[in-house]
Order: structure tokens, then sequence, then C-alpha cells
């Protein structure tokens, strides 16, 4: 949901369009100047909370940031925007900060993996005693991106020294487009078979649920609306139904137009599918 405005009116929209829980950006999205939020700015977004009843689920952070760069300068730059993010995070109340792990720039998955575990390990010490949770995105695997195979985010967690503190968002769009079929019963089941076995189902903390624009295992990042895409309606009426993940967060990043229409639309789509 849109900040313009101001922070809680994020929540506001996300009541207009019917949601329960929305994600946003705390800050521009695709620039590195940070921000700090005010006691009073604070305070008025979780009073918006309250009365919208919107739970503020997630904050993604920004484009920008790679924790697994080769270059110090951009890395370090990296891990201080990053720590913005978790203060920014913690000061709204909001339970999990969203992020795709990086990309390794040619430097190799390996050495990719050890820098984003290093940046966490800096961070998690940083932030001792913070209630908010970092979340790691499951992505599509375009270009040098890292996370869109199950192996490397278990890599990841095993390098972390606070691996409790560290959660799963996985994007439906992304581990298709990575591979990971959801597409009927069989290849659902074993796919989450294939999760639960290398990561754990309990890791999973919220779910971004998008069509994919690009075939299975294109490794191409691009979102469809919900029943309109490679995926179709199918694995998505598996994934509302299954009780592990009833009381999970669900959010969508499905196209958006200029009004909320698409975004009402895809809501009454998902909640259909529940028998």
């Amino acid at each position: 949901m849109s900040i313009s405005g101001g922070l809680h009116l994020s929540l506001e929209r996300g009541k207009a369009a019917g949601c329960d829980v929305i994600q946003l950006f705390t800050k521009n999205s695709t620039q590195w100047k940070g921000r700090i939020i005010k006691e009073d700015e604070a305070a008025l977004f979780k009073k918006t909370r309250d009365k919208t009843g919107v739970e503020a689920i997630a904050v993604h952070d920004s484009y920008l940031i790679n924790l697994a760069s080769p270059d110090d300068i951009v890395w370090e730059k990296s891990i201080e925007a990053f720590h913005q993010e978790m203060v920014r995070t913690e000061t709204l109340g909001i339970p999990y900060l969203v992020t795709h792990p990086g990309s390794h720039k040619d430097s190799g998955e390996e050495t990719g993996i050890k820098k984003i575990a290093r940046a966490f390990n800096i961070l998690h010490d940083r932030t001792a005693g913070f209630k908010m949770m970092i979340l790691i995105e499951t992505t599509a695997g375009q270009g040098t991106g890292l996370g869109y195979r199950f192996e490397q985010i278990r890599s990841l967690i095993d390098q972390l020294n606070g691996p409790d503190s560290i959660g799963i968002c996985l994007d439906t769009c992304h581990i298709f487009a990575a591979g990971y079929d959801i597409r009927d019963k069989g290849s659902y089941k074993n796919t989450f078979d294939e999760f639960d076995k290398i990561v754990g189902i309990k890791k999973i903390r919220l779910f971004h649920l998008n069509d994919s624009l690009k075939a299975y295992s294109s490794r191409v990042d691009r979102h469809q609306h919900i029943g309109e895409g490679f995926i179709g309606i199918e694995g998505f009426r598996l994934i509302m139904n299954d009780g592990r993940f009833s009381d999970i967060p669900k959010v969508l990043e499905t196209p958006k137009g200029e009004d909320m229409k698409e975004d009402i639309t895809n809501l009454k789509t998902l909640r259909a599918l529940v028998n």
C-alpha cells in the first residue's frame, strides 16, 4: 500500500480495499536516503492501526540494498541502510521486515551467501532486544540473485548466529519461476515437502501470493493477477485451504492500476477459494 501523505494512510487505504493485513515501504524504495520516524508519527500509525483493525504485518526493504555485494562500499552502505529499515520497523511496532537476500554479482553463490550471513550477524548484534523479525524472501533467481533454491536459504540460515530470529516470506510467483511447481495437488505436495525437509515449514511467517506472468522455471520475476498467469487458480486454492497456513498472513503484490480495483478483485478471488 502507498504511504503517500503519511505512513498511517497506508492503513486507511488497506481498510478501503478490504485488507486484513498490508505490506508497505517506510521510505522511497528506490533511494538510499533514509528517514527517522518521529514519535508522533509512530503514535498516529499505531492509533490508525487500532482504529482500522488492519494489522500492518510487513515492511519491505529498499530495492537498492544488496547484502551479498562483493563491493565492500556497497555492502557496508547496505548494512547501514538495512539497520535503518530495522529501526523504522521496530519503531512502528510492525513484526516483519521482508528482504530479498541479495545478488552476488558474479562473485559466486557461496561467496554471496557468506556475505549475507556476515551482514545479518552484524545486524543481529546491533539490534539486540528488537522484537521485529527479518524475513528472507524466496526469489525467482533472475540474474545473479540468491535465494531461489531452498538449499541456498538453508545454507544462509546455518551460518547465522541467531537463526531463530530469521523467518521466511514465500513468494508463489518466485518459487514457480525458480522451478518449484505448485499447479496441482501432486506438485504442490512435492514442493512443500521439499521445503519442509530442507528449510522447515514452521519458518514460513508470510506469503506473497502472486501469479506468474512468465512460464514455469523461467527464472524471470514478473507478477500477474491471481488465476491469470502460468500458475493458475488451483495452486492458490491449495494454499488457501492448507491448514498449516491458515493463520499465516498473506499479501498481494499483483499489478496495480490508478485505483484499488485490482486489489479488491484479487482479494475476492482468493477468499472465494476457501472451502
